[in-house]
Order: C-alpha cells, then sequence, then structure tokens
C-alpha cells in the first residue's frame, strides 16, 4: 500500500507544476508489531543495535522476515516510540510523543532531509496567493481561481499583494482586491495558465494512485466536499454544509443539487448523488492504489475501512459510508479523528459516478478485476467522468495537457482560468525553460545557477525576480539498508553499477552500522549541495533540517513527557521542532533541527544548515571504523566503501548538484568513503532507479536523493507514517525494504 510521495524534479527550474508523487503519492493496513522485537535501551539511539547485525545468520530469511529484521534494528525505537504516540490521550500530548519520535527517526541515519520547494529566485506573471492555499492534500494545484497577467509581475507588487494577504486573510476578500490591484498597475489578466510539467500521469483513476504527477493533474477534473480557498480557508464544494455528533464520531454532509456529471466532451452523465460518495470510497478500498490508507487506521479512520481492506468483510454496507438519500452522505469514524476536515478535498473523499464507471467495465468488490478485457476506465482521460472545473481535451505523453472550462460546471461563472495548458520539459534545456518564461510559453520559472545569470544580464532580474515561499514538501536522501537491484528493473542497462561482489558486500556491512549512516548525513555541505539549484545567495534558504517541517504544528495546551526518564514540560505554543530538539540533545546527537533565531527570531527548523559538520561526521566514521573491524571489514584509504550515487547525466544542475555531494562526502570523510556518480542516461532512468519503484528490493542506488513528500493533511503522522514497517509505509521502500 503506497501514499503520495514527491519527485524533487523541476523544483530547481520551475515555480509551477511541482511533480511527483506526492502521495505517494505518494500504505495502510496492518503493521508488524516490530516494538515486540526491539531491545529497549532507556536513553539510547535507536541503531545502537545495528552493529550486531552482520553476526545474526540472515540467510534463511524470506524477503520479509529480512525486512523486519532490519527495519528493528534501524528503525526499532522510532517505530515503538511512534505507536505510543498514537495512544496519546489529548493532541498535544500525541504531537509532543511524535515529535519525540522522529528525533528517533533522524537519529538513526537512514535519511537525511535536504531542502524544501520554494526558497528561490523565481519569475512568475501568477499573482501571489490567488491559488487555492494549503500546505497538505492537492488543492493548492487547482488551479480555476488563479490570477494571472501577460507580463510578469514585479516583485514590489507582489511584497505590496502579500502584505495585503496578510491583513486580509479570512475575510473572503483577497481575491477581489488582487484583481482590482493589478487592473489599477495596468496588469492585463489572462484566462490561460500555462505551466511545465516532467511527468506523465500514469492513470486520470484518482482512486488508484499515489503518484503526485498523476493527483496534480487529475485533482482539476472533480471537487472534493469542501477546498480550501486562497486565504487558507475551507469553503464548501460538492457539500454545502455538514455537522458533527456530539461523540465526535460522525459527519453528516448535505451535497449541493444540481451538480452534473459529464463526460470529456461535455456530454452530461448523470447528476452527483450521495451515492457516488459510497461508490467513490468502495472504490478506493477495492483498487488499493497506494491511497486507500487514508480512510482506515492510517488516516481518518472510518469505520471498517480496514477490514475492507484486509478481506475480513465484503459488505461495503458494513464501512461507515452511507448514502442517506440523493444528497445526505454519512461518514462515521473509530473515534474522533481532529484532521478530518483536512482532508475532505482529497482523494479519499472524491466522487465517482457509478453508473459511468460501470459502462467502462468497473465492478465493486470481489468482482473488481481490473485485467479484464473490458475494463477501460481511468486509462485515459476519456474514460472517466468530470464535475469538476475542467475537462482533458488533449493529452499526448512528453508533449503537453490541455484542460478546458467545463461549461456545466457548478461554479463556472466564477473561475477565473478558463484554458490550462500543461507543456511537457524534461529540464535537460534550462535556456529554453528560461526562453519559454520570457516569451510567455510558460507562465512562469525557478531560476537556476544559470538562467539567474542571464536574467541578470537581460535586467529582469532586479524588476521581476522574488524569493519564492517555502512549503510543507519535504525533500529527502535515503540509504539503502539492503540493496538488491544494481541496474534500473524496467531496464538492465540503464543505470549499472561498477561495484564488484566484495565491494557490495562491504557497502552493505557499512550501511549496517548507524555511526557510518550518521557520519554520512554529518558530511554533506547541503548548502552547498543545494547552491547548485538556487544560487549561492539562496542557498540556505530552502535548507529544512527534518521531515516534518519543526513549524507544522504547536501544543495546544501545557503538556509533560517523559524524555529519557525525565518528565518535561513544554508550555502552549510549543513548535513541534522544539520538542525534536529536546529529544536530540537528550540523546546528545549533534542535529539541530529548531534554531530559536532563524526566520528573523521567531525561530525555524529551515533556512540553516543544522547537519553538516566535518568533525562530527568524522569522530562517527571512527566509531563505525571500530565496529566493523571486529567483523572483519577494514575501512581506510586503501579500502574505501563504495557508495552509488544515481542521477540524472542530461541536467547540469543536478549533475553539479551530485558533484557537489560527492566532493562533500568525501572530503569531510578522508577519502574512506568515495561515491560512484552513476549517471542516468535522461530524467526517466534517473526517476525508475527508485521514483517509480514499487518495492524495496527493485531500489537501484545506495543513496537517492530524488523523492520527498507531500503531507496529505494537516497532522505529523502525515508524515511518519509513511516510515511505518511492513509495507505500511510508502517511503521504507525507499530504505530497500517490503
Amino acid at each position: 500500500m503506497k501514499r503520495r510521495a514527491v519527485s524533487l524534479f523541476l523544483a530547481m527550474t520551475m515555480a509551477f507544476g511541482l511533480v511527483a508523487c506526492g502521495s505517494s503519492s505518494t500504505e495502510s493496513g496492518s503493521s508488524a508489531d516490530a516494538s515486540s522485537q526491539v531491545e529497549e535501551t532507556s536513553g539510547s539511539s535507536s541503531a545502537d543495535a545495528s552493529s550486531e547485525s552482520s553476526v545474526v545468520d540472515t540467510s534463511q530469511m524470506s524477503y520479509d522476515e529480512l525486512s523486519d529484521y532490519i527495519y528493528d534494528q534501524a528503525l526499532g525505537e522510532f517505530y515503538s516510540t511512534y505507536e505510543g504516540a498514537k495512544d496519546a490521550e489529548t493532541v498535544s500530548k500525541r504531537y509532543a510523543l511524535m515529535a519525540i519520535a522522529e528525533a528517533k527517526l533522524l537519529e538513526s541515519g537512514v535519511l537525511m532531509p535536504t531542502n524544501t520547494a520554494g526558497g528561490a529566485y523565481s519569475m512568475s506573471r501568477v499573482a501571489p496567493y490567488s491559488v487555492d492555499y494549503t500546505l497538505w492534500g492537492t488543492d493548492y494545484e487547482r488551479y480555476h481561481q488563479a490570477l494571472v497577467c501577460t507580463e510578469f509581475i514585479t516583485n514590489d507588487d507582489r511584497i505590496e499583494m502579500k502584505a495585503k494577504w496578510n491583513e486580509l486573510r479570512g475575510t473572503g476578500t483577497y481575491e477581489d482586491w488582487a484583481r482590482s490591484y493589478l487592473t489599477e498597475k495596468g496588469y492585463t489578466l489572462k484566462s490561460e495558465y500555462l505551466l511545465g510539467y516532467s511527468s506523465n500521469p500514469t492513470t486520470w483513476d484518482v482512486f488508484n494512485s499515489y503518484l503526485a504527477s498523476d493527483s496534480s493533474a487529475i485533482v482539476n477534473t472533480y471537487d472534493g466536499l469542501y477546498e480550501y480557498d486562497c486565504e487558507g480557508y475551507i469553503q464548501p464544494a460538492l457539500a454545502t454544509s455538514y455537522e458533527v455528533s456530539e461523540d465526535g464520531c460522525t459527519y453528516t454532509f448535505h451535497l449541493r443539487e444540481g451538480v452534473k456529471w459529464v463526460d470529456f466532451q461535455g456530454r452530461e452523465l448523470a447528476e452527483v448523488v450521495a451515492d457516488d460518495f459510497v461508490a467513490g470510497m468502495q472504490h478506493l478500498l477495492d483498487a488499493q492504489g497506494g491511497m486507500e490508507y487514508l480512510a482506515g487506521a492510517g488516516g481518518c479512520g472510518i469505520v471498517n475501512a480496514d477490514a475492507y481492506i484486509n478481506g475480513e468483510i465484503t459488505d461495503i454496507a458494513e464501512v461507515g459510508v452511507k448514502a442517506l438519500d440523493d444528497y445526505t452522505l454519512e461518514y462515521t469514524l473509530e473515534a474522533p479523528c481532529t484532521f478530518f476536515d483536512t482532508m475532505l478535498g482529497y482523494s479519499v473523499f472524491a466522487p465517482l459516478c457509478r453508473s459511468y464507471y460501470e459502462s467502462k467495465g468497473g465492478k465493486f468488490g470481489q468482482e473488481y478485476d481490473p485485467s479484464a478485457a473490458d475494463y477501460t476506465y481511468g486509462k485515459d482521460p476519456s474514460s472517466i467522468a468530470y464535475c469538476g472545473p475542467y475537462l482533458v481535451t488533449s493529452a499526448t505523453d512528453n508533449n503537453s495537457i490541455v484542460f478546458e472550462a467545463n461549461e456545466s460546471y457548478w461554479n463556472a461563472e466564477n473561475i477565473n482560468i478558463k484554458k490550462l495548458v500543461w507543456l511537457f520539459d524534461d529540464g535537460s534545456d534550462v535556456a529554453k525553460t528560461y526562453r519559454d518564461a520570457v516569451a510567455g510559453t510558460v507562465d512562469g520559472i525557478r531560476l537556476n545557477t544559470s538562467t539567474l545569470e542571464t536574467a541578470k544580464a537581460e535586467g529582469l532580474f532586479d524588476t521581476y525576480a522574488y524569493t519564492s515561499s517555502t512549503d510543507a514538501t519535504s525533500y529527502v536522501a535515503y540509504v539503502n539498508l539492503n540493496r538488491a537491484a544494481f541496474a534500473n528493473s524496467n531496464d538492465e542497462t540503464q543505470a549499472v553499477s561498477t561495484q564488484t561482489e566484495e565491494d557490495k558486500a562491504r557497502t552493505n556491512a557499512a550501511i549496517s552500522n548507524v555511526h557510518f549512516r550518521r557520519a554520512l548525513t554529518f558530511s554533506v555541505d547541503r548548502a552547498a549541495y543545494n547552491a547548485q539549484g538556487v544560487g549561492e545567495e539562496l542557498k540556505y534558504n530552502s535548507l529544512r533540517n527534518s521531515y516534518t517541517p519543526a513549524n507544522f504544528v504547536a501544543l495546544e495546551e501545557e503538556t509533560t513527557v517523559s524524555i529519557n526518564g525525565t518528565d518535561v514540560t513544554f508550555p502552549e505554543g510549543t513548535y513541534y521542532g522544539e520538542i525534536m530538539q529536546a529529544q536530540l540533545d537528550a540523546d546528545e546527537i549533534p542535529i539541530l533541527v529548531w534554531n530559536p533565531e532563524a526566520d528573523d527570531g521567531n525561530g525555524s527548523g529551515d533556512g540553516y544548515d543544522g547537519w553538516y559538520s566535518p568533525e562530527n561526521a568524522a569522530a562517527e566514521l571512527e566509531t563505525a571504523i571500530a565496529e566493523l573491524a571486529e567483523d572483519g571489514v577494514v575501512i581506510d584509504e586503501e579500502n574505501p566503501i563504495y557508495l552509488d550515487l544515481p542521477y540524472d547525466s542530461s541536467s547540469e544542475p543536478y549533475s553539479n548538484r551530485a558533484n557537489a555531494y560527492k566532493q562533500s562526502v568525501e572530503a569531510s570523510l578522508g577519502g574512506k568513503v568515495k561515491i560512484n556518480l552513476v549517471a542516468c542516461v535522461d530524467l526517466a532512468g534517473w526517476y525508475y532507479c527508485g521514483y517509480y519503484t514499487s518495492y524495496g528490493y527493485e531500489a537501484n542506488y545506495d543513496i537517492y536523493d530524488l523523492t520527498g513528500w507531500i503531507p496529505d493533511y494537516g497532522d505529523p503522522c502525515s508524515y511518519l507514517d509513511t516510515m511505518l514497517p511492513d509495507y505500511a509505509g510508502y517511503q521504507t521502500k525507499c530504505l530497500g525494504i517490503y
């Protein structure tokens, strides 16, 4: 089961069209009880036992057994702490315990946060905060309300508009004010929005994908029950109102009447009714395409969703989604869910036109069979039903996707963008991307080290360039704890490793050691690495030091938790990152995830490098060398450990970034670790090293830095659930397990 993971690609070249997974992308179901297999060591870091892994005979273990064993060694303490957090009696205590669990995750060294989206120089024709505003889900990729000009908007005007947004936020008046402001300033608003994309949708079935590269396109074809507006507040969409029961477990929605389903040509099919949401939920649970976890215990906890997924029940009537009549819809949860309303625009709550789905060969329950010859639903944009602002009128792989206004859309008179055009760009020619933006072929660009200088030389930079806002996207570099693939699974001629069998064994032994992994994470000059995409001036802006952003949530009340056996009380308003830092400090792990001086003294976990330290890297490596020597693994300058890092050789910025990583690691670790840069001939080859893989054994790398995560909803577990064991966490496949 998979969630929405997000690809890093185009983050260094474009301001718009973030592609990925996402959802992951990008993932639920029951988890193995790893905590019962891990000996608890009070106050020690999670991987202290990892040095024992080489003396355990794993040769007779099945793949799943080996995955469980490796997970327990590397992430057992994270998992046991995190499971305890979910049972907390208050929201604030859950946040605090999750922060402690994330500290254990970071201490394990299995991942290194790199950066977030934004924080780079950009130029754009799109007005700030005119697109739906939220840090999670996919509403921020609904573009129908965007205000797009025929010319770039100046940085001075952006500053004034952002200040006004802060002033007007919550009043529902910013969009009208922004429209008037732009007109008075002499800008010409247009009804077409042009943006780039780099990954073709793999399906048009919103219920059957965890990839953001799919959901970012499909989200413009349907509406949710509620959606975020451009001021960051949820507003009625397909529902007009709802009530919540006294126990917080039952939500009753009243649907908008007269909303039409149409086909890709705009021909009316049916009316949107409550039963379509029941059909959508059942198809989501049948397809198990990666987002079904949101319906179960891994998300909002709809009654019997997990039981249906696991085959314990087969009757959708036993699941907590009911059509009380055509316009009344009811969801029943196992327990109150504090973030339920943050999910209402997401795919788990999307409707499915039952009659149209069945006309395309779709079936439900035990009869569901996507391999059937007559099953065509979602194969292309002509095989889905639409109830959103756009119809897809053209879609050609590696070329373009064209969305045109749905004349039958319930809110058609209020949409600003009548035509949305996505243009394919693999990023191999950054000069063309820049020229397209200047010419108006696309409506924005994120400037990289090359195009930044061009914009300055052409006199555009000083007037139009602005620093884009960062968001909740977290990009991460993962280490492969159990590498089985040494060429791409889809094409064995791509990204072929040059490691010998001896190299492979030594690398696996080294990566199994927590101190080696920490040495690796401390050895990367992340600012120099990031500068290859955003330039020297802004190299710190988008650096992120944790997986869940440090400011993502704050305590709602004073909360006391135990840190290494000592009760610590945190006041109301304490940020998540402050609690992570307290645990890291208690464990004496020199990672800085919360800096109270950052963000002009407001405190933040972004905007500085809280990991890089050649001194700490060298100290951890010496500990690892001593421990590994006891198992017969010698590491020195004459016998280095080789680590494969794939990269897109067709992209100059990414080639430079890979070289920056290599130079930093090898210098920090005194040549005792060597980075093999494995050239992928194009973007697709890089994707298939890890991003497009489904299982850990397909992961073709020792280190992978292409993927990341966009949260599905407004709670830290949207990040941390990705690291659950037993196929429940989508990102664990990035570690070469499950």
